[in-house]
């Protein structure tokens, strides 16, 4: 099966479904897409097609678009103009996490009026998410679990499993829990099957397993799922009692607004701007970090101002200028995504830390070498100039060996200070390349060119 791709002919038949107002043909439409399929296509769709769509569309199928929907595609809004009993069918319907993550987004107000509406224990699951922060555990586990207590036997385990499987679509694990709901353990539905008959459930535990607490953060969450090939994870809260589990399908979320989020820190670009959003959203998402660079940006021109005398008698330099900052700047860029990336993935240690840092200057010095070589050759044949390609060849490779230098030691010095290594990174490394890239260069030529 393929992965499905929104094109012209799927949005024309779906919109030409919704002008002629023929609902039973638009149903039948609708039959042939994947509810995933649709929310794709919502985003091709006016926010009025959108709710006509979901109010013909069956709960539970509804209730999955409305999920699988992008977040920039604001499903709460779209959940909040239905009509009260369709808007709790839909609720219903939806896992209590993804339901969680969905109202939290409205107003207080509102939370209240669709919790009111549902059934008492559903409303109940939902309230008890919602204390939870967002990028935690807790925020992100489901409520629904299987759990059988340590004493029962093979036979009553598994009676107790089915009963409760009857509220889930799916399950990977058996929680093992006391008279307390204190976590014990885990046991896979395998081993209890090929088990004797009258073993007890005490007997199968594997109490050496991976678990998390209510208040981890979602990144390490995901971290541990990883590592360990998990395909969910037991949350608990200081006492060890079982409130809910998180499986592997969420995790993908979180490393997909993590990584996006890490992508346009390092740009720049605040994580509050909704990638969808208007230009009035990205102005004020950006102005203030360009405002920020170009402060940053005064440093290397005050570089240049003092060493004015030396350009206005070598002008030729001021092409290699431009040259030996841009090399400088994507040389640290680079440097900077690969060490941001080992720090995303694990928590490095000091001596990883040094190995990391390391890396990067043999990796400067390599290529502004190799760099600084063609370069140098470059102004050996068209300027005619031997000093002057050797000013160049030191300046380039000494500016290269800088990027890696703060490219690398940068974002690891923030996260050590307790700050976003994403956050305030690039603009640093940039003022450093620009700023000694110009001063390697001019500092040269004017020792040996004058």
């Amino acid at each position: 099966m393929q992965s499905f791709e929104l094109n012209k002919t799927d949005t024309l038949r779906i919109k030409q479904a919704l002008e002629d107002e023929d609902e039973n043909a638009l149903k039948v439409l609708l039959e042939e897409y994947h509810a995933s399929e649709i929310a794709i296509l919502f985003e091709s769709l006016s926010e009025e097609s959108r709710e006509h769509i979901i109010n013909i569309l069956p709960a539970d199928v509804a209730s999955e678009v409305i999920s699988e929907m992008d977040a920039e595609m604001h499903p709460e809004k779209l959940l909040e103009k239905l009509h009260p009993e369709k808007r709790s069918e839909i609720v219903e319907e939806l896992d209590y996490d993804d339901a969680t993550d969905i109202i939290s987004q409205l107003p207080q107000e509102r939370q209240d009026e669709i919790l009111q509406d549902l059934d008492a224990e559903d409303a109940s699951h939902i309230r008890n998410l919602l204390t939870y922060e967002e990028d935690t555990a807790g925020g992100r586990m489901n409520t629904q679990v299987i759990k059988v207590n340590s004493s029962l036997t093979k036979k009553e385990a598994l009676d107790e499993i089915i009963r409760q499987s009857e509220e889930m679509e799916e399950f990977y694990t058996i929680n093992v829990v006391d008279n307390s709901n204190r976590l014990k353990g885990i046991v896979s539905l395998k081993d209890i099957i090929k088990s004797r008959n009258t073993v007890h459930i005490r007997e199968l535990v594997n109490d050496d397993f991976v678990y998390v607490k209510a208040n981890t953060d979602q990144e390490e969450v995901a971290k541990l799922l990883s590592q360990y090939n998990l395909s969910s994870i037991p949350v608990v809260d200081d006492d060890m009692h079982l409130l809910g589990r998180i499986t592997f399908d969420d995790v993908i979320d979180v490393l997909e607004e993590e990584n996006t989020e890490d992508i346009l820190k390092i740009s720049g670009v605040s994580e509050d701007e909704e990638l969808s959003g208007n230009w009035k959203e990205a102005v004020r998402s950006r102005l203030p970090w360009l405002i920020i660079n170009l402060g940053t940006a005064f440093l290397a021109s005050s570089v240049i101002r003092y060493f004015e005398p030396t350009i206005s008698r070598l002008v030729i330099l001021s092409g290699y200028m431009t040259m030996i900052a841009g090399m400088g700047g994507n040389a640290a860029t680079q440097a900077l995504a690969v060490t941001v990336r080992r720090i995303s993935l694990n928590d490095l240690t000091d001596n990883q830390a040094y190995r990391t840092v390391l890396k990067e200057i043999t990796v400067g010095l390599i290529n502004g070498a190799a760099n600084g070589l063609i370069v140098f050759t470059f102004a050996l044949i068209y300027d005619s100039n031997l000093m002057l390609g050797l000013v160049i060849f030191f300046a380039m490779t000494g500016n290269l060996v800088i990027a890696g230098i703060t490219g690398a030691s940068i974002p690891l010095l923030l996260k050590r200070v307790g700050i976003d290594p994403a956050i305030a990174s690039s603009i640093i490394i940039t003022t450093f390349t620009d700023v000694f890239g110009f001063l390697i260069l001019l500092g040269l030529a004017s020792r040996l060119l004058l």
